[in-house]
């Protein structure tokens, strides 16, 4: 009984051998390309965040050791801080260098520039100086031209032959209509001009028509004093330049003296050619009237600051107007149309004048001409 129980309890237990042995049977799908990629992509990435992480703990570490002995400091900076300080100090470097490069041209650039301008002063005041001279002797010249003019007239009175045919293209110096030479010195005019080339051109080609008027003139007395000596004559009596008595002047045209006086400064240039006087003045007591020297209408009357004093404009038409400047009273209003002979102003000292005198103008299309081809 005893073994049969035994041999059914050793059939009920399991095999020593097998005992704590669990059979698992696992089956594997294969995988596919796309995960295959996935994977290594993966680790990839996982290795790229591993070199990052390694270069980010990359630390510089700068120390300041001093010579006495003290505390030791540390810098400690990472390594991109590091080169952004180096590519910045590498900027500031360029910078200064290429604003030094900058400063040190423009310093040449304007040394230069200012050395140009000194040199075109220096060529432009030897010019005015050149033209001053050149003026000046086209003023002395025409002084000249003036003692000839005078000593022709002095002669013919003396010989008792005819005035000079003369057009007036002289400058008018020392000419009177009452008789009062050398009683009256006023002149003025608008400020001082500085002689142009066009003006002292202008100067020089009167000077030359002078010249060749004053031969003519001469030529002609000698002829008539020839023809006097032939025939023993007296010369008769002659009207005075500038009568109107059955002249057909156009009264629009400007003729005769504006008032009475004597030339007390030429046109053209004066005062040793320092000048460019664009009329005549006509020197005489204060309050002398002033009269319109032809028919036209009035453009200005009134101050004007550009040295003229009270000033009257008149307008002839076709291009033609008058000036009457520096006179004490003004009588006529713009706009008023007056005759040949009226009074439009009293003579004064107003405006850039060193005495009593009207500074008389003509001008032709705006530009001055000398007044004496018209007295």
């Amino acid at each position: 009984m005893a073994k049969s129980e035994e041999q059914k309890a050793q059939k009920a237990a399991p095999a020593p051998e097998q005992e704590g042995v669990t059979e698992q049977t696992t089956v594997m799908a294969p995988l596919s390309d796309e995960a295959v990629k996935a994977a290594a992509e993966t680790e990839k990435v996982k290795g790229t965040k591993k070199k990052k992480a390694k270069k980010k703990q990359t630390i510089y570490t700068i120390k300041l050791i001093p010579d006495d002995d003290g505390d030791t400091k540390s810098i400690r900076l990472s390594e991109r801080v590091l080169k952004y300080g180096i590519a910045s100090v590498a900027a500031g470097a360029l910078l200064f260098v290429g604003a030094f490069s900058y400063s040190v041209y423009s310093t040449f650039a304007n040394q230069n520039g200012a050395a140009e301008i000194h040199e075109l002063r220096e060529v432009n005041n030897i010019q005015q100086e050149q033209l001053l001279q050149l003026s000046k002797k086209a003023n002395a010249l025409q002084d000249e031209i003036d003692q000839l003019t005078q000593l022709e007239s002095d002669l013919r009175r003396m010989s008792g032959a005819s005035p000079a045919q003369d057009d007036g293209s002289g400058d008018g110096s020392g000419l009177t209509n009452d008789g009062t030479s050398g009683q009256h010195d006023g002149q003025g005019g608008p400020y001082a001009q500085q002689p142009s080339l066009d003006n002292v051109s202008k100067a020089l080609d009167n000077v030359a028509k002078d010249i060749e008027k004053r031969r003519a003139s001469l030529l002609a007395l000698q002829e008539e004093l020839k023809a006097q000596q032939e025939s023993m004559g007296t010369p008769g009596m002659v009207s005075l330049p500038g009568s109107l008595v059955g002249s057909t002047v156009s009264v629009t045209t400007p003729t005769g003296w504006p008032a009475r006086g004597e030339v007390s400064s030429p046109y053209g240039l004066r005062w040793n050619g320092s000048d460019f006087h664009p009329g005549i003045d006509i020197a005489n007591d204060m309050g002398t009237p002033i009269v319109a020297t032809a028919d036209g209408t009035v453009t200005t009357a009134g101050w004007n600051a550009g040295g003229y004093g009270n000033m009257v404009d008149i307008d002839h038409g076709n291009g033609v107007t008058t000036r009457y400047g520096h006179a004490m009273q003004v009588v006529v209003s713009a706009g008023q149309h007056v005759r040949r002979g009226q009074i439009i102003a009293y003579m004064g000292s107003t405006g850039f004048s060193t005495g009593p005198h009207v500074h008389y103008e003509v001008r032709i299309n705006g530009q001055a001409v000398n007044p004496v081809s018209y007295l």
